[in-house]
Order: structure tokens, then sequence, then C-alpha cells
């Protein structure tokens, strides 16, 4: 009786671990600094200065990765956010302009658009790229591809992510978040993410 007991017990704990793979390690939450969008050349930006209409300008991002403004004449824009910009230009402005206040948008942002999207490939219906939205999951970048397809291993799927100058992988199961809900793997998607699922084998 006391045997039957252990063989039951080991039963179950096992039916357990094979229902709910153990996460390993898990990527690391995207920062503001990966979400927020990087000038690039080519880039259109819209330069407002508060109370200031005749300094106010649309203008590309040159070659050399500067703007031309007037009065402080040219300033570095590519690799830079809009907010650290907005920030480098009214600093310029404020020997001109009482209490200057720069807003800056991005309108055109084609150097970035293929940088930035996130993918999906393998055993889902529709393989896609995607233009990278703050807080996009993994579900909902295998949602908007339309799901599995019938010949999907989705537990033996992957994140491939870049972090710092290393690829890491990290595993998906996505059987387990599509059909039962559990959403350990439905990690929040960083610029670049690839995820990739595989097929069975028959």
């Amino acid at each position: 009786m006391k045997n039957w007991f252990v063989i039951c017990a080991c039963a179950l704990l096992f039916s357990a671990c094979a229902s709910k793979p153990a996460v390993g390690k898990k990527p690391p939450a995207p920062t503001a600094t990966e979400t927020e969008y990087t000038i690039g050349v080519g880039d259109e930006v819209s330069v407002q200065v508060w109370k200031s209409p005749e300094l106010s300008l649309t203008v590309p991002v040159r070659p050399d990765g500067k703007i031309s403004v007037p009065l402080i004449g040219d300033v570095a824009a590519a690799g830079e956010t809009t907010r650290k910009l907005s920030a480098t230009l009214s600093q310029g402005f404020s020997e001109y302009v009482r209490n200057a206040q720069v807003t800056v948008i991005v309108i055109n942002p084609s150097s970035g658009e293929y940088l930035r999207r996130v993918r999906v490939t393998g055993a889902v219906t529709s393989p896609l790229s995607l233009a990278h939205q703050q807080g996009i999951t993994v579900l909902d970048l295998v949602l908007e591809a339309g799901g599995l397809t019938e010949f999907a291993n989705g537990n033996k799927s992957k994140l491939f992510r870049r972090v710092g100058d290393k690829m890491e992988v990290y595993p998906i199961y996505l059987d387990d978040i599509l059909q039962k809900g559990q959403l350990d793997t439905n990690y929040t998607l960083a610029p670049s993410d690839v995820v990739t699922v595989p097929e069975r084998n028959f």
C-alpha cells in the first residue's frame, strides 16, 4: 500500500511537470531607452519652438546626421531620441529666446522602419514583419499572424533578442499560452525581436 502511494505521488509530480514546462532564463523587460525611437539619417523631423513660430520648421536629417536650425546652425540629430534632441535645442535657443521650449516630433521615420520591426516566422498561418509598438507581446504577434498551423510545435518556440553585442535565445511555450492561458512566457517584445515556431517531427 505504501508503495502504491509513492507511485501515485510520483505520477502526479511527473504529470504536473509535463503540463507546465519549467521556464528557464527569461528576457529582460524592454527598457524605455530600448523602446524609444532613435532618430536616423533620412528621417524627417518637426521642430516646434513654443511662442516662436518663425523658428519652427520641418527638416530632414542629412547624410552627416545633422539638421540645420535657425540661429543655432547645425545640430547632431542622428542617434538621438526626440526627448534628448528637444533638450539640446531648448538649450541652444535659450541664448536667443526667453524660456525656450522645444518639441521635436519624427514625422517620417524612414531610417528605423525595418530596424525596429518585430517578426514571427515558421509554423504560423501568415509569417509577418510588424512595426514595433510599445507593450506588444508574443501573443499579440502570433495572433496578428493568424495563430499557429496544425503542424506547429508551439512549446518549442523561441524568442531571439539582441542583448548588448550578443544574440540571446529564450524558450516560449505557445501551446501553454494559447490552450491553457499560462502566460509565463508571453513576453513583452522589444524592437527587432524575432519569434520562431517550429513544426512537429512526425
